[in-house]
């Protein structure tokens, strides 16, 4: 079953359920009331008793509401019960920036669902994989986070046919590269892409990382490239404090200090809550150009 608010209505949630209805019915995919504690406690119920729910949020920050069916529920059941109940529940939430949409409607809240024992978090950053990776969330029997940057909505990729499913907790690969390591999710893949690009153009090669799995997280893959790279930069959409970057971070200074040539970085929000207005959001997100500055900036390389 699918629902949430404007599932069923003509925008479809960024298209994404565009259709759904005629093909399958109203009994499987409906509109729900503006009552998302209520809602995603009948998604609970529902996958509790056999049903596979994908409850939709239009942003991240409205879903807040429900924070207590999810972290007291849908999280803690399955230990709870002893693996004798399953909570196979999709929660996409859609999060990131936008022109007005200030510090309410904004916010990238990765580090506090990873950080929930019983969760699974995933955060896509193309078409391919947000198909992948939603099968692979519908089918899995734990509570599944899914995340989408709302800009990532207009991107466009190849996708295979069928029943395609990415593993959850495998990182991909996109650049191969032996100057220097980073590591990206959701809508900075997009800028550390372009960033490479330069970067190349300047005999810069860059070894990048898509996490695609917040939780799990591929940290094998972190590792290896950095014992060929020996420098590591990790972006993240969220804040600074408590990041999924600061805890990488914190396991590779912890844990393989010595292949680190230099001092590792992030690069993420500022701990301030995300601003309104055009004229203050122009330089407050991370770009290509920053992320390919603070690369230069590693190597010792003047722009």
């Amino acid at each position: 079953i699918c629902y949430g608010l404007g599932a069923t209505d003509p925008k479809g949630i960024f298209g994404t359920t565009l259709g759904l209805e005629s093909k399958f019915g109203k009994d499987r995919v409906f509109d729900m009331p503006t009552s998302e504690n209520a809602m995603t406690g009948v998604g609970i119920g529902a996958a509790i008793a056999g049903f596979k729910p994908v409850m939709t949020h239009q942003r991240l920050d409205f879903f807040l509401l429900a924070m207590d069916q999810l972290v007291n529920s849908a999280a803690k059941m399955h230990y709870m019960f002893n693996g004798q109940l399953t909570v196979p529940l999709t929660i996409r939430l859609i999060l990131g920036r936008g022109w007005g949409k200030g510090p309410t409607h904004s916010q990238n809240l990765q580090s506090w669902f990873a950080h929930i024992p019983g969760l699974k978090v995933v955060m896509p950053s193309s078409a391919e994989d947000a198909k992948g990776l939603l099968l692979s969330s519908i089918f899995d029997p734990n509570p599944v986070i899914f995340l989408e940057h709302r800009w990532l909505h207009n991107s466009i990729s190849e996708v295979p046919e069928g029943d395609f499913r990415i593993e959850l907790g495998a990182s991909k690969k996109l650049i191969r590269g032996v100057d220097l390591t980073i590591v990206s999710m959701s809508y900075l893949t997009a800028e550390a892409l372009v960033a490479a690009k330069y970067l190349k153009n300047h005999g810069i090669t860059i070894d990048l990382i898509d996490l695609r799995s917040i939780k799990p997280l591929d940290f094998d893959s972190i590792v290896e490239s950095l014992g060929i790279t020996g420098k590591l930069l990790v972006l993240d959409t969220g804040a600074l404090t408590c990041s999924v970057a600061s805890d990488i971070i914190s396991k590779i200074s912890t844990k393989y200090f010595s292949y680190l040539k230099n001092s590792p970085r992030i690069l993420a929000m500022p701990d301030v809550p995300e601003p309104t207005s055009f004229g203050l959001t122009k330089n407050f997100y991370i770009r290509a150009a920053d992320i390919a500055n603070e690369v230069l900036d590693m190597l010792e390389i003047k722009n």
